[in-house]
This record gives C-alpha cells, sequence and structure tokens, in this order.
C-alpha cells in the first residue's frame, strides 16, 4: 500500500483530483482540514489542551470549540497560533497515522491519501511515500476562485502570498499533476503514473 500526500495552492483543484481518484482506485482518501475539525472535538485530548491555552470563553452553546471565537483570539495574539498548531498538527499526523496502519491491516487498499495545502511545510513529506503537487497556472487559479467562491482578488492575493511558492512546491514534491488545461488530462497523467508505480 502507498501513502501519497497530496498539496497545491488554492484554486488549483485538487477535490477534482480526489474525486476521480475515489472513483477510480481502492483507497482511503483524508482531508487534514476535516481531520483538524475531528480532533478538536470534545473528549479528545487535543481538545481539552486548545480550552486550558483559550480558555472556556471560546465554546458554543452546544460545547464545541466556536471556529469565529477561536480565530478572533489567534488574531489578537499572534503567538497564539504557533502554540495551536503546536498542538493540533501532531494531533493530526496521530490519527492519520492510526488510520493507516488500520488500512494496512484491512488489505482492501491499495493507496492511503491525505491532502492539505500546507503538507510540505509540517514534514508530510517524510512520512509519505510520495507527494504529489496539483499545479495550475495563478491566472487559472485566480478565475476559477472569482467563479466558484466568490473570492475577491484582494482575498486571492492574501491567499496565494500566504502559501508556498510555485518553486518550493515543486521542490518538495514528487510528482507534478498539471490541472490548468483539462481535468481528463490530468487523470490521464495520474492513471499513467500510477500504472508505472505498480509496474
Amino acid at each position: 500500500m502507498k501513502f501519497i500526500g497530496i498539496t497545491g495552492g488554492v484554486g488549483a483543484g485538487k477535490s477534482s483530483i480526489l474525486s476521480y481518484i475515489r472513483d477510480h482506485y481502492p483507497c482511503e482518501i483524508y482531508l487534514a482540514d476535516e481531520v483538524a475539525h475531528e480532533v478538536k472535538k470534545p473528549g479528545t485530548a487535543c481538545f481539552q489542551e486548545l480550552i486550558r491555552i483559550l480558555g472556556e470563553d471560546v465554546l458554543d452553546e452546544t460545547g464545541d470549540i466556536d471556529k469565529k471565537r477561536m480565530a478572533e483570539k489567534i488574531f489578537a495574539d499572534e503567538q497564539l497560533l504557533e502554540r495551536i498548531n503546536g498542538i493540533v498538527h501532531p494531533a493530526v499526523k496521530d490519527y492519520l497515522l492510526e488510520k493507516l496502519e488500520a488500512a494496512k491491516r484491512s488489505g482492501k487498499v491499495k493507496l492511503f491519501f491525505v491532502e492539505a495545502a500546507l503538507l510540505i511545510e509540517c514534514g508530510y513529506g517524510e512520512l509519505v511515500d510520495e507527494m504529489w503537487y496539483v499545479h495550475a497556472r495563478k491566472s487559472v487559479r485566480r478565475k476559477r476562485l472569482k467563479e466558484s467562491r466568490g473570492y475577491s482578488d484582494e482575498k486571492i492575493d492574501q491567499i496565494m502570498k500566504a502559501q508556498l511558492s510555485e518553486e518550493a512546491f515543486r521542490k518538495g514534491s514528487d510528482f507534478v499533476i498539471d490541472n490548468g488545461g483539462e481535468l481528463a488530462d490530468a487523470c490521464s497523467a495520474i492513471d499513467e503514473h500510477l500504472n508505472n508505480m505498480d509496474a
């Protein structure tokens, strides 16, 4: 079984690529953002630690962590973000490694994927068998983000500026998927790459 990381800048079309893989291969796919939400649920060690740092006023009426209140606290204190990432990121890794072991034991899965924009920065290159980079030109990504999410140029600039450069993404990856044109072309490249991995 192969453990593969999928990363790329905002608007590169990672979701479309993952949707194709999910439909065509025996695999498990985890989105790091969703896992991060999972590990922050009440009753987890991560949740207890976050409440200790953030205070109980960050909870909503149901007892869950209120994303908006948490974001406000982080915005007011830059060092807080580092402390929170230092709790959440290791918890996400532990969760994924547990799922990976379970998938190996099941013997039903050939490919195990984790997707996140920050995989390279968070050191996943040392954990995965391969890191895949979904690439599309900035102009293409900008157009997609305006059409699909209604983002303004300012918002797009802000997000792109915070993400890795094209060079850094390529340097940290083993396989580059060009997803700036037809999705079918990107999917063909994936099929070819996976066939070669099996060979």
